[in-house]
């Protein structure tokens, strides 16, 4: 059966996916059209760990939290956060079979050392770009059907040269497109694009970043094909509860806060199917 993520890879429009973190947030993302989703490391670290994205969390986590939202995405293909893979070729390897045996459709795997920091921090280190191409070359001859997205660092450790330098090799490897990490700048990305013709580009959306207004239009001219939103509608969703606690104390009450209807929410986790189910067969 053909990915459906490497299709949008290679479509005519620009595909955004919004972050997904567990089942209602992934049955939300389908109920409002999304082609494709992601999750997010630094999200993982966050909602499983409590800590920072500064390497705490393991391509376990990920995958484990994986194998619980992809059925609720229905068909709609999922994007995962790999990190370094977790060590050399043969643990990235390790890494990207259980992404796919919990039905990760894709991986982005990037090319600092490891522990790795926050794509959006200082004191980032760049692992040689030998390093990282074998463990692409590897995933990609051990597990065919995953698509690879090679992510890159370097934009803001060496500039954008060396970052473009560095895709050029990791598609060499076989990766089916590239992630250059802090390039949002329209002209910047079509720079990349015009030296890495054909290959799909991917634009990380993040809070954390400093993002560059452009039409998808504008994008999908300069190659990018996939645009990330990894914690957006985590934010959002913090937000909410933040005030939800907030009023709670201060008035002994939700009520004054906008919240999802309980009748939205047990229709998000089945709730009508499964009453169905049991009236059958009780």
């Amino acid at each position: 059966m053909t990915n459906p993520l490497r299709a949008l890879l290679h479509a005519a429009t620009v595909t955004h996916l919004p972050g997904v973190y567990d089942p209602p947030t992934a049955a939300l993302a389908v109920a409002a059209g999304h082609r494709a989703a992601h999750l997010s490391g630094a999200a993982c670290a966050a909602l499983d760990l409590g800590l920072p994205d500064l390497g705490y969390v393991h391509g376990t986590h990920l995958a484990d939290r994986a194998a619980r939202i992809v059925p609720a995405l229905r068909g709609v293909p999922l994007l995962a956060d790999a990190d370094t893979g977790y060590g050399d070729a043969l643990q990235a390897v390790w890494t990207a079979r259980r992404y796919a045996a919990a039905g990760v459709s894709g991986l982005h795997l990037e090319d600092q050392v490891q522990p790795k920091r926050c794509g959006h921090l200082a004191g980032k280190e760049l692992a040689a770009p030998a390093v990282a191409a074998r463990k692409i070359r590897a995933i990609v001859a051990e597990v065919p059907d995953l698509v690879v997205v090679a992510r890159t660092d370097a934009y803001s450790v060496t500039g954008l040269r060396d970052a473009i330098d560095r895709a050029a090799s990791y598609v060499e490897a076989g990766a089916h497109a590239v992630f250059l990490e802090g390039v949002g700048d329209p002209a910047e990305l079509a720079e990349a694009h015009a030296a890495l013709p054909g290959v799909p580009l991917v634009l990380n959306r993040s809070e954390a970043g400093s993002a560059v207004p452009a039409t998808d239009a504008e994008l999908h001219a300069a190659g990018v094909r996939l645009v990330l939103h990894p914690v957006a509608p985590l934010l959002a969703a913090l937000h909410a509860a933040r005030d939800a606690y907030a009023a709670i104390a201060a008035h002994g009450t939700a009520a004054t806060v906008t919240r999802l209807p309980w009748s939205d929410f047990t229709s998000l986790v089945g709730q009508d199917e499964a009453l169905e189910l049991d009236a059958r067969f009780a």
